[in-house]
């Protein structure tokens, strides 16, 4: 071809392209590798905090954010008043440019006990390190798989719905004993 000047992407532009393509959701949402990693361990602890795991047809919306197919069955749930994530790179463990570890701070009440219904206090600061890696073109979190650590609030709301829709009176009772320690613990 004469007098047409044919000229070959450079590798770089054509890595992009490719990190486009395979990033079936898109670069400007949550969990792209153009944004902070924070941001996907966030997204994922606010949703576990509301409650996400708390019903089989909520766990879908954790997907996005985490690289493991099933959840285990939990006997129970950690209670908690908030989390911290600490956005200091500095206190991080960089494996490499796409694996990163990011420590949470949680401020936990105790646990709630679904068979028992009941609640163990236990006040304390819990620090998890949160194990973030790139894959096909979004930030996914690899390990730990905790169990739910839900806002004292939500499993407040949770249990007084249980208790409406618990047919048996000593299992509405034991519900009631729950809902009372959940509101006292501090």
């Amino acid at each position: 071809m004469r007098g047409t000047l044919v000229t070959r992407p450079s590798c770089s532009l054509v890595a992009a392209l490719l990190l486009l393509l395979l990033s079936n959701d898109g670069l400007a949402q949550t969990g792209a590798l153009n944004k902070d990693p924070v941001e996907v361990v966030t997204k994922y602890l606010s949703l576990d905090r509301h409650g996400a795991r708390l019903e089989a047809m909520s766990v879908e919306v954790l997907k996005p954010y985490i690289n493991w197919k099933e959840e285990p069955a939990w006997g129970h749930v950690v209670v908690i008043t908030d989390f911290e994530v600490l956005d200091d790179i500095a206190q991080w463990q960089i494996i490499d440019m796409l694996e990163v570890v990011i420590p949470v701070k949680f401020r936990v009440l105790g646990s709630m006990y679904w068979e028992t219904a009941g609640f163990l206090p236990g006040a304390k600061v819990e620090e998890i390190r949160f194990r973030v890696k790139g894959m096909v073109g979004r930030w996914r979190i690899m390990e730990p798989i905790l169990p739910p650590h839900v806002g004292q609030k939500r499993l407040i709301g949770f249990v007084r719905q249980a208790i409406l829709d618990e047919k048996n009176p000593s299992r509405q009772a034991k519900l009631g004993e729950l809902l009372a320690a959940l509101k006292k613990a501090r």
